[in-house]
């Protein structure tokens, strides 16, 4: 899929806003944001500027992203919760906006819970290796 550079722009946006949510940025985290940075085909540069800045960074609005297709938006909900869920604390701030998220692209908030309990009973060694993502670009 040629998935457009606004959701190319929005899913990492929205991934930020993820890892922003519990006020902690992890390795793991980082390594997932850059991997799928770099397959959207962002700068390294802009990757690493926006990194070093993130938690502070008042600038990033957290309001729940919309997609052009309920296909990106179903991935972007997957990558998201895995996101959330690999440093072992997922807040209810993120719960809440994965849900909003999810619930303005016309996706059940279950579908978020549903993620979240399959993640959370995942082996931890599995998290990272494949991504949403990565099926549909």
């Amino acid at each position: 899929m040629n998935i457009p550079l606004i959701d190319r722009s929005n899913y990492l946006k929205g991934l930020f806003i993820t890892a922003k949510l519990d006020k902690e940025l992890t390795d793991k985290e980082k390594e997932i944001l850059k991997k799928i940075s770099d397959k959207l085909g962002f700068a390294s540069d802009f990757f690493n500027e926006t990194i070093r800045s993130l938690l502070s960074n008042k600038y990033i609005i957290e309001e729940p992203i919309v997609f052009s297709n309920q296909e990106i938006a179903t991935s972007f909900i997957k990558d998201a919760v895995k996101l959330a869920c690999v440093n072992n604390l997922v807040t209810e701030a993120e719960i809440n906006w994965l849900k909003n998220t999810a619930d303005i692209n016309k996706i059940k908030s279950s579908f978020v819970e549903e993620e979240l309990r399959n993640y959370q009973t995942t082996p931890r060694s599995i998290l990272g290796t494949e991504f949403a993502l990565y099926s549909i670009i």
